[in-house]
């Protein structure tokens, strides 16, 4: 498979996961217990829902570039 097929594919499937993923954290967000949590706790889960769709996406990105070692 071409580079550029690779990275339309990828393309297509990160952003159909992130948009997926964006409505799973909204949902969650909304859960009683984080709602009651207080100011610090309620940063910290809101840091994690955040940045939580990185780490899926790095073998992703590495297929799309093609598997090239840095």
């Amino acid at each position: 498979m071409g580079a550029r097929s690779r990275k339309f594919i990828g393309a297509a499937a990160m952003l159909s996961f992130v948009v997926f993923y964006a409505l799973a954290a909204m949902a969650l967000s909304q859960a009683r217990p984080i709602q009651d949590a207080n100011g610090v706790v309620q940063a910290l889960i809101y840091m994690v829902i955040g940045l939580g769709w990185v780490a899926p996406m790095l073998p992703l990105i590495k297929w799309m570039e093609g598997g090239k070692k840095a």
